[in-house]
């Protein structure tokens, strides 16, 4: 293994603009016969799948894509109007055997899920890139670090939902899949020459069987500026605001955030204005929002103000897992020593191998262990507990030693 504190092999200096596909802009693919078209040539192409799609965050309810682009040796470029061709699980089916090249695979996983596409075996440039101890892992700063060309990243938040795309768009659309074979390539060679490939083909492949993610729990608790709400009633406005605002989000097809902001939720909450002449006073409410609106909002307060004690939220959402660990050293002096043996273990090895520690460890799998440590804390023991709360093999071979350590230490007496 070569000495990963190096860091990870750049391009050559002076990197070339990328301006334009090789053959230029496909068209959109919107139609059955045309997807039929991509579905076989696609089939009958040769290697790795580049596979990446936009989304319209920010502008529509939910994180559906409202483009898919591919590029494949033999078949090129297709970018795919999902909204005209809902379903491709034939496309799916055809790349089944095939390894796709995703960027954050993880992001766009779970909206290709929903039009029947899910890969069997996967490489993520993005992880990639952090096993390989690159600083900036983004696309555009990996193709140009790795294969000295400039992506054009103008249309990133753009709304994708737009009909029919701008001529830019689709032409940055099709960049974003022009390299990524070619940087797989490439960090593939790397990750190999450091002696970390086969972790990161652990980590893709912990990726691929993962199942579609689970609808969060309560997952109106996320509202931004939740904690300076402390009172149960108030919690219980937040909850019906942000209900409501959801079911008239999605009834409309827009963002959350642009239905109401989550600041008014949480001004609404701590000043549960009585009526709705209160309420169009307060920030977020003003004179542009229409009567319609603030007696929906109105309502959702009322129905808060309404509701018996024992229905309203709790303060903090249920929790299994151990207590958050500025509160060890009260709570279990033992666990607190072992919880900084164990980080300071962690950081030091993740700094030898230059890899952010979140992908040597999960920081939630060291709080778990340290907590709750195995009776025996011997190596067998503890590599065993590291495997049943989800580390893959690398880790377990890499952290089990440490952490068998760390779980011995003691509190520090004071004289």
């Amino acid at each position: 293994m070569t000495d990963a504190r190096e860091t990870a092999t750049p391009a050559p200096s002076a990197p070339v603009p990328l301006l334009d596909p090789r053959e230029g802009i496909p068209p959109v693919t919107a139609g059955p016969q045309a997807l039929a078209d991509v579905v076989a040539a696609f089939a009958a192409g040769s290697g790795p799948v580049a596979v990446d799609a936009e989304r319209a965050s920010g502008y529509r309810y939910g994180q559906r894509a409202y483009l898919v682009q591919l590029r494949r040796a033999g078949a090129g470029t297709a970018l795919i109007d999902p909204i005209a061709c809902p379903d491709l699980s034939a496309l799916g089916e055809a790349l089944a055997d095939t390894e796709w090249v995703l960027h954050a695979a993880t992001q766009d996983l779970p909206c290709l899920f929903e039009l029947g596409m899910r890969p069997t075996s996967l490489f993520d440039t993005e992880l990639a890139g952090r096993l390989a101890g690159f600083a900036r892992v983004g696309l555009g700063a990996m193709v140009e670090n790795v294969l000295g060309f400039v992506l054009e990243k103008g249309h990133s938040a753009v709304d994708w939902s737009t009909r029919p795309l701008p001529e830019p768009w689709l032409r940055y659309a099709a960049l974003d899949v022009e390299l990524l074979v070619d940087l797989r390539d490439a960090l593939e060679a790397e990750l190999r020459e450091q002696g970390k490939l086969e972790w990161a083909l652990q980590e893709f492949a912990a990726i691929a069987a993962a199942p579609p993610p689970a609808p969060r729990v309560d997952p109106w608790r996320r509202t931004s500026g939740l904690h300076k709400v402390r009172r149960r009633r108030q919690i219980g406005i937040v909850r019906e605001l942000w209900l409501a605002r959801d079911q008239a989000a999605r009834e409309r097809d827009v963002s959350p955030g642009r239905v109401l902001t989550d600041a008014a939720i949480v001004t609404a909450a701590l000043e549960s204005p009585p009526n709705v002449h209160a309420l169009a006073a307060l920030p977020g409410f003003g004179h542009r929002m229409g009567r319609r609106q603030l007696e929906l909002w109105q309502a959702a307060i009322d129905r808060a103000r309404a509701l018996p004690e024992r229905e309203l939220p709790q303060p903090a959402a249920a929790y299994t897992g151990p207590p958050p660990p500025r509160a060890w050293a009260d709570k279990d002096p033992a666990a607190a020593a072992r919880l900084s043996a164990a980080r300071a273990a962690v950081s030091a090895l993740a700094e030898e191998l230059n890899l952010p520690q979140e992908n040597l460890i999960t920081p939630d799998t060291v709080r778990r262990i340290c907590w709750a440590p195995p009776t025996d804390p011997n190596p067998e023991v503890v590599a065993s507990t590291l495997t049943s709360l989800g580390a893959r093999p690398w880790q377990v071979a890499l952290v089990a030693p440490l952490m068998t350590t760390a779980l011995r230490a003691r509190p520090a007496t004071s004289e």
